[in-house]
């Protein structure tokens, strides 16, 4: 929702300041999904207000995983171009949002399904944030507070509140390459007025810009750092991630470590597993040798993820590949956690998102 656009309609209609705020807690807190809900307008005020939109896209698919810890959006923006988000749900009660921030993705990271789409453009404030807001939205109208009964949409999802309690710029596109749109929409999750997130709820992803990195570390420090490492080798990151031909993993090993000084927050590296590629012991010992690198190994924690199909010649490490690659790093005192992938089933996990 545009505050500063509504802030207008409201002075140009003669309403007193207080009203803003009534329809700020409605929506940010309560999940409204329309302006006729809000009871404590005048009846007349809604009326006027209807023809508003709270959420700045249309929901054109929803899809449930069976084993209802995931859902998938596809939302369809004012022009014409989709993106997709998902909603998480690693253990009852607990809700995580996978927000996008561009339409596509300029990385063009080989494993990603969303990179090979191409990049549109990016996503404004407004667009970020309201994927959180339509997410809010979705949980309150499929719950059923009355009476304790958890409900149960298609698919098996269960319900039993409506709090989101982490957000993770891990959807759709690259968030430091469109850092001034990113930054508002931080802004506005840890405003108390609006989202009121804790900044520690709240995780931002990087395929290695190190401009970027240190832009959070200057304005957000602390707000959550993912790396999206994936190898530690440059020739071979080079093939999988263009990125690296640019910032290499030198590069981006001193910024990280520029980043801990400054911060002394913990940061976590995304490691996609490939089979036959990145998860051999050489690979491992690599890894090992340049997190050591970095410094501040206690500050580092490795999450290994077992890639998830997006089509091509490329295939997921077996689990026992997986289970060693994670016990070299255990033996290097390199936390380390293999990470549980979900909503593969609905097209929705890591590297998975597409604009269909």
């Amino acid at each position: 929702m545009d505050v500063e656009k509504i802030k207008i309609f409201l002075e140009k209609n003669n309403q007193p300041k207080f009203r803003l705020a009534q329809i700020q807690k409605a929506v940010f807190e309560d999940g409204v999904s329309s302006f006729e809900e809000i009871t404590t307008l005048s009846k007349e005020l809604r009326h006027r207000m209807s023809k508003l939109k709270i959420l700045s896209f249309e929901v054109e698919k929803v899809l449930v995983a069976k084993d209802g810890q995931s859902v998938k959006a596809l939302l369809k923006l004012e022009d014409g171009k989709n993106i997709e988000t998902v909603l998480i749900s690693p253990k009852p009660g607990v809700w995580s949002v996978c927000i996008s921030c561009q339409v596509g993705c300029p990385m063009n990271c080989r494993f990603c399904a969303t990179g090979r789409g191409g990049f549109a453009r990016n996503l404004t404030a407004e667009e970020i944030t309201d994927q959180i807001l339509f997410w809010r939205q979705y949980l309150k109208k499929n719950s059923k507070i009355e009476n304790c009964k958890p409900a149960r949409p298609a698919g098996g999802l269960k319900i039993e509140n409506y709090d989101i309690n982490n957000i993770v710029y891990m959807g759709m596109g690259e968030p430091f390459l469109n850092w001034e749109n990113v930054r508002e929409s931080l802004k506005n999750l840890i405003n108390k007025n609006l989202f009121g997130l804790g900044s520690r709820s709240i995780s931002v992803s990087t395929a290695g810009i190190p401009e970027g990195i240190e832009k959070l570390a200057q304005e957000f420090p602390q707000v959550n750092l993912a790396i999206s490492l994936h190898f530690a080798d440059d020739k071979k990151r080079s093939v999988f991630m263009p990125v690296n031909k640019k910032y290499n993993l030198e590069e981006l090993r001193n910024c990280v470590s520029n980043y801990l000084r400054t911060t002394n927050r913990k940061v976590f590296v995304e490691y996609i597993l490939l089979e036959n590629i990145n998860d051999s012991r050489e690979d491992a010992e690599k890894l090992a040798k340049y997190l050591k690198l970095i410094g501040k190994l206690q500050l580092l924690h490795v999450n290994l993820i077992r890639y998830n199909t997006t089509g091509g010649e490329l295939k997921p490490s077996s689990r026992n590949r997986i289970e060693e690659f994670k016990n070299f790093l255990l033996k290097n005192h390199i936390q380390v956690t293999i990470r549980k992938s979900l909503g593969e089933e609905i097209q929705g996990a890591c590297g998975q998102l597409v604009s269909r």
